[in-house]
């Protein structure tokens, strides 16, 4: 495909079959609007994948149309089939979708530099000053805000996107099959991608961008051009440092992590966490865990835990602590983590355009996307458990075992900030970002009053 940016597309989305939503609209989206839209997403994306994707359905589908409900869900479900964090990889699609590779740059990069800018900033303060509590109080109020963003989405898009019979059977047993049986999750979407290969499945056709005709030429030319941007620049740390040096050891880690760790974020943490903890030992188990802390309640990607693990374990690194170290380590991982996304959407973003156009593969993308939904309900509940609960066991029968939150430990605090963010969100219609400040100042005053 061509690395120069596209005019934006004009003609509409047609009609999706099974959706209650119109397709995008086609007035023009200038580049500008497009920058100041993903600077608002990239400012509020808190609470992980989850609440990342519920974010931008609401903004993409729901406000803007410039994604039709069934190639909104499409999308997510080719990125979750993509190592790496799948709403950063989202909105690059999407982005991408309107005006090619300048688009989504744009989006992929406003989503991830805020919440970059953020931990890095908190991971110096961290590495100097140790645990700070009043950041931590301020994020608990963020945190119940976005579990009732999670809700309301999930609600809105299960709704919306399940419409067939076939469509809540495969989500549920996507549910059960990963909260209940620890499937491994690739191995979920390929068996419904199998399922779905022998639905019949036809959308109205849809009138693509120009800039996803591309030949298989220009494919690997992005393919190349994306891998020298990846590689050279930790090469070039490796040549100049050596290989035993930590900046060089952290490029090494963070771009394995990169091609390995399929199903999203939390797959990405245990992976990240036992090596770095335990094979490594550049950070200890509360490091580890005050890093994923900061992360889940700070915008931008969860996977940005990385850019916090790429500044500790660079900053503690002997001979003696540097925070310049530290800035490099944590612009590594950033870079090791996120350039490859951009590789994966601008050489597959155009062949996500064909395939919606083949009968047998619309079936099993719409499959894919069945089991995503319960992939994003498993990650919804596991959220809810872990905000307002401070403690939960895991039940066991056989090979079944579910986590259930102890009712005795709810947090009062958590739970009155969620019912108020809901009733501020719901019935009032404050706006996210204005009902995003109000639940962290609360949080704050309930904390100081205590």
């Amino acid at each position: 495909m061509s690395h120069e940016a596209s005019t934006p597309a004009t003609a509409p989305e047609g009609a999706v079959a099974g959706s209650n939503v119109a397709a995008a609209g086609s007035s023009i989206v200038t580049l500008a609007e497009a920058n100041r839209v993903w600077a608002s997403v990239g400012l509020r994306s808190f609470g992980g994948p989850t609440a990342q994707i519920a974010l931008m359905h609401r903004v993409l589908v729901d406000e803007r149309r410039w994604l039709g409900e069934r190639e909104f869900l499409d999308a997510l479900g080719f990125c979750m089939l993509l190592p790496g964090p799948e709403a950063m990889q989202l909105a690059t699609y999407a982005g991408w979708k309107q005006h090619g590779l300048a688009g989504g740059l744009l989006a992929g990069l406003w989503f991830v530099l805020p919440g970059a800018l953020v931990v890095g900033t908190l991971a110096a303060i961290y590495a100097v000053f140790g645990h700070v509590s009043w950041i931590v109080a301020a994020f608990a109020g963020i945190k119940a805000t976005v579990l009732v963003l999670v809700i309301e989405a999930m609600l809105r898009i299960g709704r919306r996107a399940l419409t067939e019979r076939r469509q809540v059977a495969v989500a549920a047993a996507s549910l059960v099959s990963l909260g209940m049986l620890s499937v491994p999750y690739p191995l979920v979407v390929f068996a419904a991608g199998a399922l779905g290969w022998s639905w019949t499945w036809k959308t109205a056709p849809e009138a693509l961008p120009a800039h996803a005709n591309t030949s298989v030429l220009g494919t690997l030319r992005t393919i190349a051009v994306w891998l020298a941007i990846w590689v050279l620049p930790l090469a070039a740390i490796a040549v100049v440092v050596g290989p035993a040096h930590i900046l060089s050891q952290l490029s090494l880690f963070f771009s394995k992590l990169a091609v390995v760790t399929f199903g999203g974020a939390y797959a990405a943490l245990g992976y990240m966490s036992q090596d770095v903890v335990t094979k490594h030992g550049w950070l200890t188990a509360g490091q580890m865990l005050d890093g994923l802390g900061l992360a889940e309640t700070t915008p931008g990607p969860l996977i940005l835990v990385t850019e916090f693990v790429g500044f500790v374990a660079a900053w503690q690194s002997p001979p003696q602590l540097s925070l310049l170290r530290g800035v490099l380590g944590a612009a590594v991982a950033v870079h090791a983590t996120f350039a490859p996304c951009f590789l994966w959407i601008f050489a597959g973003a155009p062949h996500i355009a064909r395939i919606r156009s083949l009968p047998r593969l619309q079936g099993a993308l719409a499959a894919i996307t069945s089991a995503v939904l319960g992939v994003i309900l498993s990650l919804a509940l596991w959220f809810a458990v872990h905000v307002l609960f401070a403690r939960s066991q895991t039940l066991q029968w056989g090979p079944l075992h579910l986590l259930v939150p102890e009712i005795a430990s709810v947090d009062p605090r958590l739970l009155a900030l969620s019912l108020v963010s809901a009733f501020l969100l719901l019935r009032l219609r404050w706006s996210v970002h204005a009902v995003i400040g109000a639940a962290a100042a609360l949080s704050l005053l309930l904390t100081w009053a205590a």
